[in-house]
């Protein structure tokens, strides 16, 4: 009997190994004679354990310890086949550190406050997390830098904090694309935007539906998937080098604006504010005395009323609303891009609760001048034209950038 046993062994051990990574029509059709209770047991639970556990029992009941230690080992090894751990998906956001900070933490070249800065890490900025250092450090890389902060000054993979932190974009990657009132081709076009256009999406909750909510200068809207590209955009690290850059480049826009201001208050001195400039229906607008955001915010009101025209740049005939702000301050000396989308670097970013008059608000597709109490001055519509605003947050806030 002990033999038997041992054949049965045997034969389980080399049939269970083989069957557990075998296709289920095997077992249907069976290998042999030999094969036949473990097949029929196959077929009825669909898992290659109980002829296995059959003879399992038989040596133990029989107080074969050796065969039963070699079972146990058979059906282990063919349980890990049978039973694979699937493992979840990793977060997006699961190596994503978002700075938590009054102001800025310092990346280092080395996890000890004693080595070099190499930059800064701004509240609510973005970094990934590269590797955790055994006396609580983080080595991250945020844009052009790599180096290393303490972990207790920021948070990583909290994914609602991460979306907080970030502005989801889209980017239109067709010749015109419609945005329609509703989420169906059926629907009344709001606007349409070139290629290579982008502005902030609002909600992805019907994504699977094919359809993206953005914001744009016209309003909130709806717009197909398959004509845009989606990407998440955060703010990141300041090197040391661009910082150097940054400041070098706001020292010279305030001597230049300086300059500028200085000439402005002679020419008043030698003409009169009506003859420096006059709008087509002799309205006379007052020339800026000095350099600060409140004379910004004094000299764009002046034109309130005067109309929207796409492209302009006419602070009198018309502008757009970039072409506005250009033009309001080129009368400071100051020289800005006709694209609401690159003066989003211009200056240098405050936070919405910082925000002081003459600062620029940037919305997607959009810019404005904030003149305080929670308002705006800027070129509209062409319903509207040029006109205050109330309250500032009336779009999505992307970003706002100072001057003076």
């Amino acid at each position: 009997m002990r033999r038997g046993c041992l054949r049965f062994v045997s034969t389980m051990l080399v049939c269970g190994l083989l069957v557990s990574a075998a296709p289920a029509y095997i077992y249907a059709s069976g290998v042999d004679a030999a094969d036949s209770e473990m097949k029929e047991t196959k077929t009825e639970s669909g898992v290659p354990f109980a002829g296995v556990s059959l003879a399992f029992s038989v040596c133990a009941e029989e107080g074969n310890a050796k065969e039963v230690s070699m079972l146990a080992e058979a059906l282990a090894r063919i349980s890990e086949k049978v039973a694979p751990v699937v493992e979840e998906p990793k977060s997006e956001y699961a190596d994503i550190a978002i700075a938590q900070v009054d102001n800025y933490v310092n990346v280092r070249t080395e996890a000890n406050t004693e080595s070099e800065v190499v930059g800064k890490l701004y509240n609510n900025s973005a970094a990934t997390v590269l590797e955790t250092t055994e006396n609580g450090w983080y080595k991250i890389t945020s844009g052009n830098v790599t180096g290393y902060v303490k972990c207790e000054y920021v948070v990583v993979g909290d994914e609602e904090l991460a979306r907080r932190a970030s502005t989801r974009y889209a980017t239109v990657t067709t010749q015109t694309l419609y945005v329609r009132m509703e989420p169906t081709t059926e629907a009344k076009i709001l606007t349409m935007l070139p290629e290579g256009d982008d502005f902030v999406v609002v909600d992805e909750s019907m994504r699977d539906t094919g359809w993206v909510k953005v914001t744009t200068v016209e309003g909130e809207g709806y717009v197909s998937t398959d004509y845009v590209e989606l990407w998440t955009d955060f703010v990141t690290a300041e090197s040391k080098e661009e910082e150097a850059a940054r400041l070098k480049k706001e020292e010279e826009e305030r001597k230049k604006a300086a300059a500028a201001a200085e000439a402005a208050r002679k020419k008043k001195e030698q003409t009169a504010a009506a003859e420096a400039q006059t709008a087509s229906n002799d309205t006379s607008y007052v020339a800026p005395s000095s350099s600060n955001g409140q004379a910004v915010v004094d000299y764009a009101c002046q034109f309130i009323g005067n109309p929207y025209v796409y492209g302009g740049t006419s602070l009198t005939n018309g502008a757009d609303c970039s072409g506005f702000v250009m033009s309001v301050y080129a009368a400071f000396g100051v020289s800005l891009p006709h694209s609401s989308k690159s003066m989003r670097s211009v200056g240098y970013e405050v936070s919405t609760s910082e925000m002081q008059p003459g600062d620029i608000v940037c919305y997607s597709g959009h810019v404005a001048i904030y003149v305080g109490n929670d308002t705006i001055v800027h070129a509209s519509n062409k319903r509207e034209g040029i006109k205050l605003t109330s309250p500032v947050s009336y779009k999505t806030v992307i970003c706002v950038r100072r001057i003076f």
